[in-house]
Parts: C-alpha cells; structure tokens; sequence
C-alpha cells in the first residue's frame, strides 16, 4: 500500500508523487504543476520522500488551516515519522537545541512569550522612518552608481540584513560572515556536517556578542533576551540559540520576496503601475500581502507529525504519520482565492498562508510585512522605468534551500 495513492481506487496502482516536486522552467514562479491535480482529487493523499517515507501532503487552503491549528498536530522534529526535509536534516535534529522552531506547547509558547515583544505591530511600525532611510540611501547609491546592477546584492539583501542587525543589536560590519554561515545552514544540498558547522560558528558569534550584552546592555533585543536571563526568565544558551534562529530567519526570506516580487511585477506591468502611482499605504499593504500569497517562497512546506489519529478530508491521519503542508498550493487554491493564478494587487489577500498559521507561524512576519511594505512602495516609485535586462527564461533560479529565489536579478533603468 506504501506505493499506491492511498484512499483513491481510481489510482490505486499508481506509484506516489515524490516530493518535493520540481517547478515548471516555462511558470517558475508557479507552484509545481503536479501539484494542482492533487489538490483538485483529493486535498490530502501521500507522497514519497528522499527516504522512503510516505507523509501526508495537504494542499487545500481549509485543510491546511484545520490541522496546522490542531494540537494533535507536533512540530517536535525529532518525534517518529516527522517528514525531514533530507538526509542531512534529519541527522540535525537530535543535536539542535529546543527553540520556538521545533517544540509544542507548553514549552513552545513559553520560549515565544519571551521574545515576541520586539515584533509585535506597534513596535515593528516605529521602525517604518529608520528603514525608509535605509531604502532611500540604496536606491540613492544605485542611482549614482553605473548600470546595469544587481538588484539582489544592491538592494533586495542588504535591506533585511541591515534592519536584523540594527534590531538584534548585531554589528553590520559582519554581514558578510553572518549572511554566508546563515545561507550554509538553509541550504539543503550540503552534508549535516556542513551546515552543523556553519551553525556552531554563528552560535560561538552570538554568544561572544551576548556575553557583552550582559555586561553593557543596549536598546536591542539581544539586550532584552540578556535582561530576562538575568532575571530567570530564560537560560543563557536559550537566548543565545534564539539569536542565531532570528538572525538566519531574519534577512534570507525577506531578501528572496524582494527580488522575486520585483520579477513578478515586472512580469506583469499592469500590476507594477499600481505600485508606482500610489503612496496610499493601505494599497502598498494590500499589495505585498497578494505578492506573498502569490509567490508563497517555501518550497520545502512546512512539517510536522501526528501524535495521534486525525480523521480529515475523508481519510484517516494515523498517529506518526508525517504531514506536509504545501503553502504554495494552498495559497492557489481557488476555493480560497478565484483566478489564484493571477496577480492582483486589489485581490483581499490577508488570509494568504505564507508565513504558515496557527501558534507556529512567523515569529518575524510584521517585520518581513514593514520591509516589503517600504521597498515596494518606494522602489519602483523612485525608479519608475525599472527592467529586466535579461528575460525570465535566462535568469537562474536558485533551489537549494528552503526558500526557492534568484542568484542574481539584473536590472537597469
């Protein structure tokens, strides 16, 4: 039964749909084709991974959001069955420390209560005058500098790097070396012993600047995390892993939806007019939540595990069964999104699954939320003959980590 499409007769010999599946080159910013037929069946069916095992994909908006709110539902990555992403991830998880990434309640909600104060709304929108300085003085340099230019090393990555730096109370000077260890860590086509490597030089980072921290603390939330230490609230190499997992997740995502939601736009210039003919910051808002919907740049999906048996969807999830959910197709699932295919900045697309949902979703989304929102609606404003210099079909796309992006995007005016 492990080779057939359980729980649908009309396929019962048909081997499973490996996954992750492969984009099409024609529609790379689609979710991968194979995909769609899935959802359309069934919603949830299984599917094969790097190792054999048979998870649970669910690719329908409504499903998604049942179970990822469903506290029979484990995101502890090292329970039985829990669906890695490959070989390498799996030999991780028994050595990687409990953070907000990979525990349940209790313990989950403790560890986030204690950093979530920094990224609440409020807090995030005081920061919108200090990174539309940032976003003006690149825009500035590339204005005055020759073309064409690299949009991605120019503007789209030293954007979330310099504001996680600046929030995190992190020296810049040292994006280079928290950027290459942060992308060796992400990407999934390196050995365990690679990317624990890289991990264990930004842990000994980190904890040489935390240990400052503790003595002279500043306005930052490394500062903060130092400050709860120091009252019990939270143990030294908590704060200190908690460091490294904001500063990877910090920049990496951020930078990849500024450059691919350039590319979509100017994909579709009809769309990209809205954007540089308005200041509005409700349409601006509006219009990165439908380039998150749209794009969804997970492209591993998000993973998890039963802890015990969930009936859903006319099946039955039996306890230790891996689940995957693939945000990408639920994000195109046109019960919850007509024409999901089309970009459409006026679409109401606040219920997008892109930064996940439910207890676990993005500790960092109002951050990511603030940058889009800034460069968006500045850039193409600012630069309002913006092009590709290449055409989509030549650009090389970059899949080795858990975001899908773009090694470079080359731009002129």
């Amino acid at each position: 039964m492990a080779d057939t499409v359980t729980g649908c007769p009309a396929h019962a010999s048909a081997p499973l749909p490996e996954y992750p599946m492969p984009r099409a080159a024609a529609c790379p910013l689609a979710p991968p084709p194979a995909v769609e037929p899935l959802r359309a069946e069934k919603g949830i069916s299984k599917v094969r991974i790097w190792n054999g095992g048979t998870p649970w994909l669910v690719t329908r908006h409504a499903d998604q959001r049942a179970l990822m709110t469903d506290p029979r539902v484990s995101n502890d990555d090292c329970e039985p069955g829990f669906p890695h992403v490959n070989a390498h991830r799996a030999q991780i998880a028994p050595h990687t420390p409990k953070m907000i990434t990979n525990t349940d309640a209790p313990e989950h909600t403790r560890l986030r209560r204690s950093v979530n104060g920094p990224f609440v709304v409020k807090r995030i929108e005081a920061m919108r005058p200090t990174i539309q300085r940032m976003v003006d003085g690149m825009i500035d340099d590339m204005l005055a500098g020759p073309k064409p230019v690299d949009l991605l090393t120019a503007l789209a990555l030293p954007v979330p790097s310099l504001v996680i730096a600046e929030l995190l109370g992190v020296p810049y000077k040292d994006h280079a070396f928290f950027q290459r260890n942060a992308g060796l860590v992400l990407d999934t086509s390196l050995s365990a012993e690679e990317a624990m490597a890289a991990s264990r030089e930004l842990g000994q980072y980190l904890d040489t600047l935390f240990r400052e921290k503790l003595e002279n603390p500043g306005d930052d939330v490394l500062s903060e995390m130092a400050g709860r230490v120091k009252a019990g609230e939270m143990a030294h190499a908590e704060a200190v892993n908690m460091g490294v997992a904001m500063l990877i997740a910090g920049h990496e995502t951020t930078a990849t939806m500024i450059s691919l939601g350039t590319l979509a736009l100017l994909q579709n210039p009809d769309q990209l007019t809205v954007l540089r003919d308005t200041d509005d910051r409700k349409v601006i808002a509006n219009a990165v939540e439908e380039l998150l919907r749209y794009l969804t740049i997970l492209q591993t999906g998000v993973r998890r595990v039963a802890k015990e048996d969930i009936e859903i969807g006319g099946v039955v999830i039996r306890a230790g069964d891996g689940i995957i959910f693939d945000l990408h197709a639920a994000n195109w699932d046109p019960e919850a999104f007509p024409e999901s295919e089309r970009l459409d900045l006026s679409r109401p697309a606040r219920q997008h699954q892109g930064f996940g949902y439910g207890p676990h979703q993005c500790l960092g989304q109002n951050l990511a939320r603030l940058e889009l929102q800034v460069v968006y609606g500045t850039l193409y404003r600012r630069i309002p003959t913006l092009q590709l210099t290449t055409t989509i079909d030549q650009l090389e796309f970059d899949h080795t980590g858990t975001t899908y992006g773009v090694h470079s995007l080359p731009v002129t005016w």
